[in-house]
């Protein structure tokens, strides 16, 4: 799965959302043609910018009014009854790709929370101390690690979510850089994601261009391992040219000291959501057995109480609360602003509420332009002016694939949506499903965690914003802003470097008469 969730077995990924050729519904028809119905998306990433690169404010909130803005004025350009405008956005809102994004967000922030609570981050900054990992390597082995765990359990969110959680505060605190730190999260995402034979992309992209799974990972290897090894030397480089913060000596010597390194014990739950992975098992079911797991050590190695995983706040007056004040799980609150549900559980489902409902709506958005028809205009356009041999028909491919998922913010929605094209280019030069495969999916990992829009980047921001408060030395100020991150995620734009060059070149092309894809593996 990509950065969104899994497939169901004997389900064609391409039936979750409507871009692709098997599902015509209603279209909607806007003053000035259908160009206009990308209005309310092209409004966003300009209201993006500007909030983001211009003012400097990452605030997801503002993001969610963004959208909003747009969606409002779009509707003021459609030809005739507003309802199949509104029906429509109601529609992208409730695909399946969007809510399986939400989901893996929820279950790999409650994750990370528990590895978190549980002294996860000193035991990494234990282990750091005590191998002599400084500021300068600590981004490129985020990296690599970022990269192996995503390619096990397939979710680029999910992993973003939980490296930015614990991964980011143990390097910031030994003083490596926090945009080039995040920049390298992000990077190990794009890699997992990219080549994750699990991952919805993945399947997706074999699905889309009836190629087989196996055999589309294999070919990809080439790709992504040029772009990693490269990426890999750019952030030792960087680590050793970008300063850090700031911090506080004696912030930073009181939590080296309080440092332990049987919080590395919850490298366990993480091997055991890697491997359930791997075995095939759904996310949310390879997340849950991490779960449960985390929570056992936490209790067995007292590193959290069961209140600190969950606690009931009540109030004085509360009918049985004094009766069973006993309980670990329940506190009796004189304030009514303290009554609630606290705890771990609870602190890893709420960072993700607003960014939720601002994928949904940038769903919503997309599908407007989808039934608008300039999706269709644009991709139409390009399949009949630039296509004109078999590498500009690449280089065509290449640059599609890239801008829609620059604009459609979930990138497994993005693939299926652009698949039937992609296909459709690649068929008329005879090029194989492999490679049409590998190119639709390498710019679809890419370009969903560079853009301060983009779902990956949102999802490990939104873990980002939990953190002060989590350390008594790590403040609003040391968090990074989405739009600083761009030029740092260096596994996304060699990636794309790389198909650019390989299309220019003939660096891996094949032909259907030079190699047949097996049959589809649907999964």
């Amino acid at each position: 799965m990509s950065g969104n969730g899994a497939t169901s077995p004997g389900e064609d990924p391409s039936d979750q959302f409507i871009g692709g050729d098997n599902d015509e519904g209603p279209r909607v028809e806007f003053y000035g043609g259908r160009g206009m119905s990308a209005f309310p998306i092209a409004f966003f990433i300009v209201w993006a910018i500007v909030q983001t690169a211009l003012w400097r404010i990452g605030d997801t909130g503002g993001l969610i009014v963004g959208i909003l803005v747009g969606l409002i004025i779009g509707m003021f350009f459609v030809r005739g009854n507003w309802k199949t405008y509104a029906n429509t956005i109601f529609e992208g809102m409730t695909q399946p790709v969007a809510v399986t994004a939400i989901v893996a967000w929820i279950w790999a922030g409650m994750f990370a929370q528990l590895l978190q609570d549980g002294g996860f981050v000193g035991g990494l900054v234990w282990l750091a101390d005590a191998a002599g990992v400084g500021a300068t390597l600590f981004p490129a082995i985020t990296f690599v690690l970022a990269a192996v765990f995503t390619t096990g359990i397939g979710t680029g969110y999910g992993s973003s979510v939980a490296f930015v959680g614990l991964f980011f505060p143990a390097g910031v605190l030994l003083g490596a850089n926090p945009v080039l730190l995040f920049g390298a999260i992000l990077s190990g995402a794009i890699f997992g994601d990219n080549l994750a034979p699990v991952s919805d992309t993945t399947i997706v992209s074999a699905v889309t261009q009836d190629a087989d799974i196996g055999g589309v990972v294999a070919s990809r290897f080439k790709y992504v391992i040029v772009a990693a090894v490269v990426a890999f030397a750019g952030y030792i480089v960087a680590g050793s040219a970008m300063d850090g913060l700031e911090i506080s000596g004696e912030a930073q010597t009181v939590f080296l000291e309080s440092s332990e390194a049987i919080g590395l014990v919850h490298v366990i739950p993480m091997l055991a959501v890697i491997g359930a992975a791997v075995a095939g098992r759904h996310i949310v079911e390879a997340i849950s057995w991490g779960i449960v797991i985390a929570i056992a050590f936490n209790l067995i190695f007292g590193l959290a109480s069961l209140g600190d995983i969950v606690m009931f706040n009540a109030p004085s007056d509360a009918p049985f609360a004094g009766p069973m004040e006993s309980l670990p799980v329940l506190t009796i609150v004189d304030s009514a602003d303290a009554v609630g549900v606290t705890g771990s559980l609870m602190s890893g489902v709420s960072g993700f509420f607003e960014l939720s409902i601002l994928v949904l709506l940038i769903i919503g958005a997309a599908q407007i332009m989808i039934r608008g028809g300039a999706f269709e205009v644009l991709l139409n356009w390009s399949l009949e002016n630039l296509a004109t041999n078999v590498r500009n028909a690449e280089l065509t491919m290449v640059a599609t694939a890239a801008l829609i998922n620059s604009i459609i913010t979930i990138n497994t929605a993005a693939e299926v949506a652009i698949g039937p094209y992609i296909s459709k280019i690649g068929e008329r030069f005879n090029l194989n499903g492999y490679r049409r495969a590998n190119i639709l999916d390498g710019q679809t990992a890419a370009m969903g965690y560079i853009f301060p829009w983009s779902g990956g980047v949102l999802a490990g921001y939104g873990a980002m914003q939990n953190l002060p408060g989590e350390y008594e030395w790590l403040d609003q100020s040391m968090l990074v802003t989405p739009i600083d991150v761009v030029p740092f995620v260096f596994q996304g734009w060699l990636l794309v470097a790389v198909f650019v060059i390989a299309a220019l070149t003939g660096f891996g092309r094949e032909y259907i008469t030079d190699r047949e894809t097996e049959e589809v593996a649907r999964v």
